[in-house]
């Protein structure tokens, strides 16, 4: 157990340094209101879960540690679904109702579209 712990750590720790640098990145370019770097995280993570799973499950590795490196710790750090509802929360407090649900919309639909995406191209 403590291997499988020590996995999801450092593949947490990972995702989320690379999700700081997404937000770096982006807030280099981009500035609105619009969440980008947590909307490109999210759809991004949601694709990537999709195409590590079925690469795993392609390759019997469903139960090994790299799932819970890759998976658990790697995406889980990377996406960001607490920020996604702090910034949804914050837009409606500041009267961006149409911007709120535009990016909720957006981030579950694409997000699925993504995870769809990811287990297609893995098989």
């Amino acid at each position: 157990m403590f291997k499988t712990i020590l996995y999801i750590a450092i593949g947490g720790a990972i995702g989320s340094v690379l999700r700081y640098l997404t937000t770096v990145l982006v807030s280099k370019y981009w500035s609105s209101q619009f969440p980008l770097a947590t909307f490109i995280a999210n759809v991004l993570g949601c694709f990537l879960i999709g195409l590590l799973i079925g690469i795993l499950e392609r390759n019997n590795l469903s139960n090994s540690h790299l799932k819970w490196f890759l998976i658990t710790g790697f995406c889980g750090g990377y996406t960001t679904f607490s920020a996604f509802g702090y910034e949804n929360y914050s837009l409606l407090q500041g009267n961006n109702s149409i911007l709120a649900f535009t990016y909720i919309g957006l981030s579950v639909f694409v997000g699925i579209m993504a995870v769809g995406l990811g287990l297609f191209l893995s098989k």
